[in-house]
């Protein structure tokens, strides 16, 4: 076997071996929200961060309402967040609205 043909050969073996595992999407990434810390989404559209403390935990608490499991946030093509509630998953698991 000349060192051409070899090498063509092992240049197709990893070929195969690795396009399956490009062809998979890739695993959603989880939020790290924190316990300690308050996340805002203020009018111009930007996101920010806060320290939380518990000297005013209750005030916070009185007008907010539990976020339901299963809920989708995304931003739109107008830049507004928006949240949804219901299905967004396939039954295999794959999301619904992405392009794979």
């Amino acid at each position: 076997m000349t060192r051409f043909s070899r090498t063509i050969l092992i240049a197709a073996a990893l070929t195969t071996l690795t396009g399956p595992a490009f062809a998979q999407a890739p695993a959603p990434t989880p939020w790290e929200l924190s316990p300690d810390m308050g996340y805002g989404y203020d009018k111009d559209g930007k996101t920010f961060s806060y320290k939380m403390g518990t000297s005013n935990a209750g005030a916070l608490l009185k007008g907010a309402k539990k976020v339901p499991k299963g809920t989708l946030f995304f931003i739109g093509h107008n830049g507004q967040l928006y949240m949804r509630t219901g299905p967004y998953l396939e039954g295999d698991g794959k999301f619904m609205f992405g392009t794979n």
